[in-house]
């Protein structure tokens, strides 16, 4: 069971204000290949949803083409009220939307304070203010190794410098893409409170994951997506309880 958060007592947290993210009707493709299918889903101001399913389901997918990584061929995303689909990544994460991709993408010959210093951004209304201080609060770990190369820390630190670099943004919402792929048990479980830390801070999260058992920690609703469609929507307690709907579409 997850314990009480990290102790982290924010200071300058935002409020939930904004419209949050929806997505319809969402088409993309690689290439011939159709991944995504009419994918539609939101996020409200001051959520964490999960996008479950299995590899190759479309949930990476889904979470560039919301970032402008990939160019959706039809749909609309619809971003605190700015119309984002097709536009480029940096313009995207301007308007405050943050993304922590599934391989980390470090600057790994740059320290952690020159990550962190790479990622700033001003603050913005109505998301939470974030500073080297505060993020060093939220992952005491990074706070020692400040000054070492990214590409000389474990994988469980690199995703650490990687949410903590996005959070440098100040972004009103983020994008996490398979946050426990790959970590140990016990850096699961700071991340599932490092989640639930962020979510008290009215911070709004979009999270793919194939672990249920995490995404059940820290999520209030959640999506299934199989074979590019959107196939459940639900809260994520009444999920939990469906052993069908689980059998259906997340068994291996």
């Amino acid at each position: 069971m997850v314990a009480n958060g990290t102790g982290f007592a924010g200071g300058t947290g935002g409020s939930v204000e904004g419209t949050g993210l929806t997505v319809a009707g969402l088409h993309s493709y690689y290439g011939l290949a159709h991944i995504l299918d009419g994918v539609a889903l939101a996020v409200k101001p001051g959520e964490v949803v999960a996008l479950l399913g299995r590899n190759g389901a479309g949930k990476s997918t889904t979470m560039k083409s919301i970032m402008g990584l990939v160019r959706p061929r039809r749909g609309a995303i619809d971003f605190d009220g700015h119309a984002i689909a097709g536009q480029e990544p940096h313009v995207i994460a301007r308007l405050g939307l943050g993304y922590v991709p599934e391989d980390r993408r470090v600057f790994s010959e740059l320290t952690v304070l020159e990550n962190l210093s790479v990622g700033r951004q001003p603050p913005r209304p109505g998301a939470p203010e974030w500073t080297v201080e505060r993020v060093f609060d939220l992952f005491p770990k990074l706070a020692e190794l400040r000054d070492r190369p990214a590409g000389r820390m474990s994988g469980g630190e690199q995703q650490m410098l990687t949410i903590t670099r996005t959070l440098m943004g100040n972004p009103s919402l983020i994008l996490l893409d398979e946050p426990s792929e790959g970590l140990a048990p016990v850096i699961v479980e700071q991340m599932a409170n490092t989640i639930l830390d962020l979510k008290r801070e009215s911070l709004s999260i979009l999270l793919s994951e194939q672990n249920l058992h995490f995404a059940t920690l820290v999520s209030d609703r959640a999506y299934i997506i199989e074979k590019g469609r959107i196939r459940y929507e639900g809260a994520m307690a009444e999920l939990a309880k469906d052993e069908d709907v689980r059998a259906a579409y997340l068994t291996v």
